[in-house]
């Protein structure tokens, strides 16, 4: 990626870059892609506020910045990461390759209690070393967006330190972190047994006490088999529903319970993983307006074979949204391009459909829907430039990254 762009002095000159092959992903373009040719994007304040024909310029004023042909896209959103965490699962990997079963992994510390450890022993620096370097690879990508989980914490203190490490993210890099409060990830070691207490923590003490702080804008839970029951989760969207907070949730991964149903019940934001999704549930995400996230890393890292039903959230208009899923023990990719590709080779999705789920689709998981993930007016000014002629080329060779400049507000950043 290079960085030979001079931009203004001045925050009040407007900005055009011209000479661009411009996906905008605006439903409002008829064309596959939002695609138009020969077009520039005029930036005022940080924000878009004209995409015109490159003929109707004419002597309009400020700085121009020509593209020479490249492709333009939205700065790309990953709207489901568990980016903060310490230690890592390789060993654990190689294990249950070897043909140890998980149960007894767990038995014997490992799961996701030993990233509670890993995670509880590491001081909030060492954190944020880890979880810079990941962020930096999805920036790499041209990502600008990026939702971060706590969930690796499990009790106040250390669920607020995961926060706080997300907070300096956004602090110290040019990219937007949307923060989520995923308490109810799992039972504690020390609640074993007693998983309606801990749920009790979290709806009493964690979620109140960290709202107050303002270390999160959503509540997610995980409704599972191996998490959390639907009344268990319940709670949680109960506590939060009385504070204003959107919630979202990790359901029908591993097995079928109604969590997309009670997520969309409390009119949440998304419902991610959903392997195991059943019409009953995608009905009630369409009526509700609940973003299905898919997550086919996951899905691929685990060797899965019950695959999400994408056929009937088109039939039923669900939007869809990819996203990484990056965290240690399930999903350990830090790339949305390849998110991208698997989601089109292990689901299915079109590219086209594959591009909406990590722009406009995957804004509006987040809540975002008003002023990301398209490249229109008003639309805060976050894009990649590429050099490539097509959006596809990043989804069929994830392997090579095409990123000339990742523009966030506005301002090229690297």
């Amino acid at each position: 990626m290079t960085s030979d762009v001079t931009m203004p002095e001045h925050a009040d000159t407007d900005v055009i870059w011209h000479n661009a092959r411009i996906a905008t992903f605006d439903p409002n373009q008829p064309q596959p892609y939002g695609l138009l040719e020969h077009h520039a994007i005029i930036v005022r304040d940080g924000r878009i506020a004209e995409v015109v024909p490159d003929a109707s310029l004419g002597a309009k004023k400020g700085t121009r910045i020509d593209l020479q042909g490249r492709l333009v896209t939205p700065g790309l959103v990953d709207c489901h990461t568990h980016l903060v965490f310490g230690g890592n699962r390789a060993a654990e990997w190689e294990q249950r390759l070897n043909g140890v079963s998980y149960q007894t992994i767990s038995a014997n510390g490992g799961g996701i209690n030993a990233t509670v450890q890993a995670t509880r022993a590491a001081s909030e620096a060492e954190l944020l070393m880890l979880a810079q370097a990941r962020l930096e690879r999805l920036m790499r990508e041209g990502v600008t967006t990026v939702e971060v989980k706590s969930g690796y914490g499990l009790d106040a203190a250390n669920e607020s330190k995961m926060l706080r490490v997300a907070q300096q993210l956004a602090e110290n890099n040019a990219v937007e972190i949307s923060s989520t409060l995923l308490a109810a990830h799992a039972v504690p070691t020390e609640y074993k047994g007693r998983a309606d207490d801990y749920i009790t923590l979290v709806c009493e003490t964690i979620l109140p006490t960290l709202w107050e702080q303002g270390l999160f804008e959503a509540v997610d839970a995980f409704c599972e088999n191996v998490g959390f029951t639907p009344e268990q989760t319940e709670r949680v969207f109960c506590a939060a529903q009385v504070l204003n907070i959107p919630v979202k949730g990790h359901v029908e991964q591993l097995s079928s319970l109604g969590g997309a149903q009670l997520v969309s019940h409390y009119q949440g934001l998304s419902a991610d993983h959903i392997e195991y999704l059943n019409e009953e549930g995608v009905a009630a995400m369409a009526d509700s307006g609940t973003v299905a996230v898919l997550l086919p890393g996951a899905f691929y890292f685990l060797n899965e074979t019950q695959k999400p039903p994408v056929d009937a959230l088109r039939r039923h208009g669900v939007p869809m949204a990819v996203a990484t899923d990056y965290n240690p023990g399930t999903s350990p990719f830090a790339s949305l391009h390849l998110a991208m590709n698997m989601a089109c080779v292990k689901f299915g999705l079109t590219p086209e459909e594959a591009w909406t789920g990590v722009t406009r689709h995957a804004a509006r998981a987040l809540g975002r829907q008003d002023t990301h993930g398209q490249l229109a007016a008003g639309f805060v000014a976050d894009f990649a430039i590429w050099d490539a002629q097509h959006p596809v080329e990043m989804v069929y060779e994830p392997g090579r990254n095409p990123l000339w400049q990742r523009v966030f507000r506005g301002e090229v950043s690297q």
